[in-house]
């Protein structure tokens, strides 16, 4: 399938590093005008200095600001005044005991993994809707529907972004705009490592620990194996093409089998 998004601006919070920066490199290879988010201005510029060095030609722009605020997301519209594909991916995780997370710790969750998108799209769904053409994403996680015992927080709020997506998909309905959830499975990235480390302990050499927590931890996967950050992105980038054009508040998965369903 040709995916050409020449033309196109995409912006993907919290994309510095793992899932959020393979979308950008996914994004900006189709040919789309790439901004890259990360909290300081030094995390986007080691991001995009690599970016640009695998990706050479490639149009790739940085936003440094801290999208879990208010005046985070206003300063990021401030220096992409519209973009075409807006991908929200920033998140947090982390395992606890659920009768010990207290609300300070709740609303962190909610401001990092749902109010960011939730700002984002109010600021830019606006413009796409007058423009006749857009793509909004949300990236949510097989614990939006399968809780995990040890991070009830985590799924919660990715369980929000279920709802969140499927309301602005009502809201834009008939105007050239889609809006979706992507659901991730267990994905390879740089804080999964950590979490997999703090689940099965940090004495194991990496292999053996991904496939002791795949075992103990995510029986399910019919994978067997953590999902690689390019092969979400690679749903993303067809989300954000005119081929997904027929495609909007759906949750759309690429969660490796975990979730054992036949239905979305």
């Amino acid at each position: 399938m040709d995916i050409d998004l020449s033309g196109r601006t995409a912006f993907v919070s919290g994309s510095t590093k793992g899932i959020g920066r393979a979308i950008a490199a996914g994004l900006a290879r189709a040919g789309a005008t790439t901004v890259v988010n990360g909290r300081s201005e030094r995390s986007v510029t080691e991001a995009l200095d690599a970016l640009r060095s695998e990706l050479p030609g490639a149009d790739l722009r940085g936003a440094a600001a801290d999208v879990a605020t208010a005046e985070g997301a206003q300063a990021v519209r401030d220096q992409v005044p519209d973009v075409d594909i807006l991908v929200n991916n920033l998140g947090i995780l982390g395992a606890h005991p659920v009768l010990e997370i207290d609300d300070d710790e709740w609303r962190r969750y909610f401001e990092t993994n749902v109010l960011s998108g939730v700002r984002l799209a109010r600021l830019y769904l606006p413009g796409m809707m007058s423009r006749g053409w857009g793509r909004v994403q949300f990236i949510a996680s097989d614990s939006a529907v399968a809780i995990p015992e040890e991070m009830v927080h985590y799924g919660v709020s990715k369980t929000a972004l279920l709802a969140v997506s499927r309301g602005y998909a009502k809201a834009v309905a008939g105007t050239g705009v889609t809006v979706n959830t992507v659901l991730a499975g267990p994905t390879h990235t740089e804080g999964v490592e950590d979490f997999v480390s703090q689940m099965v302990g940090d004495d194991l050499p990496w292999d053996d620990a991904q496939r002791r927590f795949m075992v103990e931890h995510r029986p399910n996967s019919l994978l067997e194996r953590l999902i690689e950050p390019a092969e979400i992105a690679n749903m993303v980038v067809y989300l954000g093409s005119a081929h997904a054009s027929a495609t909007t508040g759906a949750a759309v998965r690429v969660d490796g089998g975990y979730v054992d369903s036949i239905l979305p």
